[in-house]
């Protein structure tokens, strides 16, 4: 745990986000997760020919399909989650710095 808090000093970030950032990271976390989910299963609708499962622990789908489900679903949503979340907190970073010049 002290590697890790060593580095985000290092790299400028602080040990607690303050609320605006909570703030605009949760509603865009919100927005995104639910952008996301319907890519994917629009998606997911386009290459199987089939309507994304509702409930992947239905025994009426295959035990392949709903693993295959699971597996898409968790990673385009990890995955879109990390790349927006970084990609805000870079917009983010610039923006407290060009506030920070401009008060200074």
């Amino acid at each position: 745990m002290d590697i890790a808090r060593a580095a985000k000093r290092e790299l400028g970030a602080s040990e607690k986000p303050d609320m605006q950032w909570r703030l605009v990271g949760g509603l865009l976390g919100l927005a995104v997760g639910f952008a996301s989910r319907k890519v994917l299963s629009y998606a997911w609708e386009k290459a199987t020919g089939k309507k994304p499962p509702a409930s992947p622990d239905s025994p009426d789908i295959g035990l392949g399909e709903a693993i295959a489900y699971a597996v898409v679903i968790g990673l385009g949503m990890e995955v879109t989650r990390i790349v927006t979340t970084r990609a805000a907190a870079r917009k983010w970073r610039t923006w407290k710095d060009a506030a920070k010049d401009v008060t200074t």
